[in-house]
């Protein structure tokens, strides 16, 4: 029963990181410096992922990730309330693109309360939050707004602790 947990582990690590991959890709092209619609972009997108976490967790999870899951999302609505604040300073419209679908990234076995569910719903977030932090990481090297390169930077070391936390507590499941 392990190797089979460890199996779709893996599978789902995979299939999370390639998307995350993809979408970080349309967020940055090559090794060009992101620039402010890019950065506005990625965080609403990392924004839908979050409140999506939410939605497939008032479906089919436990106490514990649907609380984790409306923290997050109420997080994200109040990063997204101050995005849009710069977004309107700055002028800048994001780009529309596909996102990811945390539902699609989550491992549902018949008994929703279940470790694996557990442990793929904390696995599906890190590769979400690791684009995210590289993305705001690129921009703070070249930032072309002063505003969003503040944001970026509080926003930081927010998200690097509650990727972390994900990892522990995935590691400890």
């Amino acid at each position: 029963m392990r190797i089979l947990v460890a199996i779709v582990l893996i599978v789902l690590a995979l299939s999370s990181t390639s998307a995350s991959a993809d979408s970080a890709g349309e967020r940055t092209a090559g090794d060009r410096a992101p620039t402010a619609t890019d950065v506005v972009t990625g965080l609403y997108a990392f924004s839908r992922f979050q409140q999506s976490l939410l939605e497939s967790t008032d479906l089919k999870g436990n106490s514990e990730v649907k609380n984790l899951a409306a923290l997050r999302a109420e997080e994200a609505t109040k990063r997204d309330k101050t995005l849009k604040q710069i977004q309107d300073a700055i002028g800048t419209e994001p780009r529309l693109g596909k996102t990811t679908s945390a539902s699609a990234s989550l491992v549902e076995p018949d008994n929703s309360d279940g470790p694996i569910y557990v442990k793929s719903f904390y696995a599906a977030q890190i590769p979400e939050y690791d684009a995210a932090i590289s993305l705001l990481e690129h921009y703070l090297k070249a930032p072309d707004n002063a505003a969003l390169a503040a944001f970026a930077r509080e926003q930081l070391p927010m998200l690097r602790a509650q990727v972390k936390d994900a990892a522990r507590t995935m590691a400890d499941k």
